[in-house]
């Protein structure tokens, strides 16, 4: 690939202090104790799980003769294997029984559906059998705004008989975590015209989605994503807030869409527009807004805290108010420059960016725990290595709209990897190969580990572990602490872009091809 990324990335009303409470108490999904039911796990996306027993001793096994099908004698704590497309990039989510991944459909389930398509496919938790996926047409834009065969790069958000994600087109798609298994739900009743790709309709089984709702933000709100798009919903009481990947043209010059939000909510059960972000981060984006919006309650403040696509961190009152203009808007608590100054501009003048020492947008995840954010710049991985900071970030707001650093770390290079946090521990993977464990209190590097192969997955810490994928097929594990100690290196053969996680003591890994369900 030449040019684009592979990745997916007024008036004052106030709500009552009792609406604000009761949103942060509904912003936890419905699920079981120990799923895994949104990216990042839990609305503040810390990578960090509950679990024990998950093996050490694993072995992916090897494919059979002409085939893509692993041979299950030749694995080890290997409960299951689902084979997936061509490439995979949206981490999976595990919840009622569920597991969901995203990737194209270059393995089609349909053998009447072939060709490119963006695929969302759903897997029962204990057998891996094959329940439903839904089948999403390309935009037709090709790699300005759909990129071929990149798939979906979205990870679905669960919240009790209802999923959410946003489509490789854009669009905010609900649907019924049973599928058409149990009959079409509504009140959504074109899916066979949704999937289709050639205006013919779908032969529609119980192994295709139901979908309930779609809200094709793109067209309405006049956004243009930029290569892909790739934003994981947080739910957060009656709203989903979505990140809208509005970006640059194919030139890296142009904003086709500079007015367009780049942070938008809508209504869980309808899909209609609820707010949208004013902080014109559109007029200021190096390349798309990807990166997913986080929640937390900050003492005692409903708060979303974004990193958007300009390389700053925003937090936001996720009750609307009414804006000037007269529609419903986000009310902005702070902003956070993610970017040092230097890497900005030199002597005055402007850094170029997609340059070793130019500025980075927020790709990964901004975690939050406490009153504290953590969040890392990078850039889309085919831009290459070059300068990055780790921050953490006082993320209580100050009533000034000015974000404060805690500390920062400059030697970690770009990285698009979300951190993992656990008590005075953060574990920061960076796109070079490194992953590094530093002290949350004061940003100081307590140990790195070389993988010796670029990491676009975030790492995941569970049952006393630090696990993290590289390009080169590598689940490398780590023991949890202060002390480094290698635990491991299981070859899955197949680039691990999505990242690891874990869900009632299985742990998930997905390659480009397959995901596998490890566990005794």
């Amino acid at each position: 690939m030449s040019e684009g990324c592979r990745v997916r990335v007024g008036l004052k009303h106030r709500a009552p202090a009792l609406l604000l409470t009761a949103a942060a108490i509904l912003a936890a999904p419905v699920a079981g104790a120990a799923d895994w039911p949104m990216w990042g796990g839990a609305p503040d996306r810390n990578m960090v799980a509950k679990a024990s027993g998950i093996p050490n001793d694993i072995n992916s096994g090897k494919f059979l003769p002409k085939s893509e099908t692993v041979d299950p004698k030749t694995t080890k704590n290997i409960r299951w294997i689902g084979k997936l497309g061509s490439q995979a990039y949206g981490s999976p989510v595990v919840a009622g029984g569920r597991v969901y991944v995203g990737t194209n459909n270059e393995a089609p389930r349909d053998p009447g559906q072939t060709g490119d398509r963006g695929v969302l496919m759903c897997f029962d938790e204990k057998t891996g059998a094959f329940l439903w996926q839904l089948l999403i047409p390309k935009v037709g834009a090709g790699k300005v705004s759909d990129w071929e065969y990149v798939g979906l790069c979205s990870s679905v958000a669960i919240e009790g008989d209802r999923g959410y994600v946003v489509s490789n087109r854009g669009e905010i798609v609900c649907f019924d975590v049973k599928g058409l298994g149990d009959g079409n739900a509504g009140p959504f009743m074109d899916e066979a015209k949704f999937s289709s790709a050639d205006g013919k309709p779908v032969t529609l089984t119980d192994k295709h989605a139901d979908i309930i709702w779609v809200s094709d933000v793109r067209t309405e709100m006049g956004i243009f994503p930029h290569n892909v798009s790739s934003c994981s919903p947080l739910i957060v009481g009656d709203k989903l807030f979505v990140a809208t990947s509005n970006g640059v043209d194919w030139s890296h010059l142009n904003i086709p869409a500079p007015f367009a939000p780049a942070l938008i909510a809508v209504d869980k059960n309808t899909g209609k527009l609820a707010a949208e972000e004013t902080a014109g981060v559109s007029q200021r984006v190096l390349h798309a807004s990807w990166s997913s919006p986080a929640f937390a309650t900050i003492k005692g403040k409903p708060t979303i805290v974004w990193g958007g696509g300009d390389g700053f961190v925003y937090g936001f009152e996720p009750e609307p108010y009414k804006h000037a203009e007269g529609f419903q808007a986000l009310r902005e608590l702070f902003r956070y420059d993610a970017d040092p100054p230097e890497y900005r501009s030199k002597n005055g003048a402007p850094i170029k960016y997609a340059t070793h020492d130019g500025p980075s947008e927020i790709i990964a995840t901004v975690v939050v725990q406490q009153d504290r954010a953590y969040v890392v710049i990078g850039q889309d991985p085919e831009h290459g290595d070059g300068v990055g900071m780790l921050s953490c970030i006082d993320a209580s707001g100050r009533g000034d709209i000015s974000g404060k650093a805690v500390w920062v770390n400059k030697d970690i290079g770009r990285s698009i990897s979300t951190p993992s946090v656990v008590g005075d521990l953060l574990y920061q993977a960076e796109y070079k190969g490194d992953i590094h464990c530093l002290d949350a209190r004061t940003g100081k590097q307590i140990w790195v580990h070389s993988t010796n192969s670029r990491i676009w997955s975030s790492t995941l810490v569970a049952d006393g572990k630090v696990y993290c994928g590289n390009e080169d097929g590598e689940l490398v594990i780590l023991k949890a602490g202060r002390e480094k100690q290698l635990i491991g290196k299981v070859d899955f053969y197949t680039p691990i872009y999505c990242s690891p996680v874990v869900a009632n003591d299985v742990l998930y890994v997905t390659t480009h091809t397959h995901i596998f369900a490890v566990g005794r």
